[in-house]
């Protein structure tokens, strides 16, 4: 940068699930599916059992890698309206009593100081956008199921994990201006960790056991977020024509039937 160049802007990339929610948003959704009977019941209890996994142990790449294989494959030809309706009637009762007091604050901190906000996310980007609008970022970035003739292909087109994170920061910081190795990322996950190097000011927040010990080798600091409260009491919700244009998240449909399998191989 020359001496008469102004200096980029400033953004603060925060992961959702564990970093800004108390649970994963993905595994959250499957009783709303079973009651719009799109998944069955022994899938709701798997998912139960999943979610407790992910809470105490995260998952790593090789199964985040096998989800997304499952989701393609097991949502194949399902219809996206029916999706669309299910989500847009039960997501804010489902994540709103989910998120951090102390996420709020620090993402109300960044607003102040001017920094932009952007939460990027591996769940899907129907259910990050409603979520992302609530909390008043300024982008956000999901995982993007293909859509064809109204039913999901069995393709995506985008996973926004690991590098993908990355390749969606750097689109952003060439798009708005975004000076990274100025900016701030939050996540509390050890396949994050391409995330937080791409930055100049990295933070491990509620973080697994491969994160800390990362966050610890590399002089990072370490947060504990651990009040959830209701998005709604800190922040404006969107309008009714915002929720009605969200499309179903894939991510949040398989949830069930996949993640019991996958996440129970950390046993």
């Amino acid at each position: 940068m020359s001496s008469t160049e102004a200096p980029g802007r400033v953004a603060a990339f925060f992961d959702l699930d564990k970093t800004i929610i108390a649970k994963s948003s993905t595994l959250a959704f499957s009783k709303p599916f079973f009651d719009g009977g799109l998944i069955n019941r022994r899938s709701v209890l798997k998912s139960s059992y999943a979610q407790f996994l992910f809470l105490v142990s995260g998952a790593d790449h090789d199964q985040m890698e096998r989800m997304r294989i499952h989701i393609a494959s097991m949502c194949t030809g399902w219809d996206v309206e029916t999706v669309r309706t299910i989500v847009a009637e039960t997501l804010h009762d489902i994540v709103d009593p989910l998120v951090f007091a102390e996420a709020a604050d620090l993402i109300a901190d960044h607003k102040l100081r001017g920094h932009d906000v952007v939460i990027v996310s591996a769940s899907g980007e129907e259910v990050v956008t409603p979520i992302a609008d609530d909390l008043g970022a300024d982008h956000h970035v999901g995982t993007q199921m293909a859509i064809e003739d109204g039913k999901y292909s069995g393709e995506i087109s985008f996973y926004c994990y690991g590098p993908g994170k990355v390749e969606a920061m750097e689109k952003l910081a060439a798009e708005h201006g975004y000076d990274l190795s100025r900016s701030y990322a939050y996540t509390d996950s050890v396949t994050d960790l391409p995330m937080l190097e791409a930055v100049g000011h990295p933070t491990a927040v509620n973080p697994d056991r491969g994160l800390r010990k990362e966050a610890a080798s590399k002089g990072w600091p370490i947060l504990t977020f651990s009040n959830p409260v209701s998005l709604r009491s800190r922040f404006t919700a969107p309008s009714s024509s915002t929720v009605a244009g969200v499309a179903a998240s894939l991510a949040a449909v398989a949830a069930g039937a996949v993640s019991y399998g996958v996440l129970r191989r950390r046993r």
